[in-house]
């Protein structure tokens, strides 16, 4: 999101912005649907020692257990993308962030570019309320069974990067 659209959703409070993501994340599966847009994107694998990765619960979309991320613009480098995202999403940053996978899918309808970051975060995650509602580290051997089955393939992919 560009810092300036960011500064127009901070004008909204927190309910009325969930309900505007809500109704985006419906319209956005339609468009891509209709248009078949190529669009690209990066999920951050935030971890720590031990083992535990980061999921967040959105605020919009199915109610499971996410990574986290979002949209890439068309000149932005995944690991801007990927900081620029936590830092918005989770008020913290990533050390050395790791560009793991680039991955062409269909999401929607639509072929996506999926790119995969892996760091640690600076500082604790703080969700913003509006687009990501909770954020919880998950030991590796115990996710929760609504964790998303996207988020699953990727940490899977990660795992076999680090080994």
């Amino acid at each position: 999101m560009s810092k300036a659209v960011n500064q127009l959703t901070r004008l909204f409070p927190p309910p009325l912005h969930r309900v505007g993501l809500r109704a985006a994340h419906a319209l956005r599966h339609r468009w891509r649907l209709l248009v078949k847009a190529r669009l690209a994107g990066v999920s951050v694998i935030g971890h720590r020692e031990g083992g535990s990765i980061l999921l967040v619960r959105h605020s919009y979309g199915p109610p499971v257990w996410a990574l986290p991320g979002g949209g890439m613009s068309a000149r932005e480098h995944p690991l801007a993308a990927a900081e620029r995202e936590i830092r918005e999403e989770l008020g913290c940053g990533l050390e050395m962030p790791q560009l793991v996978a680039r991955l062409e899918e269909e999401i929607s309808g639509s072929v996506h570019v999926g790119h995969i970051v892996a760091a640690r975060l600076s500082g604790p995650p703080r969700p913003d309320r509006r687009e990501v509602m909770e954020a919880r580290f998950f030991p590796l051997a115990e996710f929760s069974p609504d964790t998303s089955e996207l988020a699953r393939r990727r940490i899977g992919i990660w795992l076999k990067h680090r080994r």
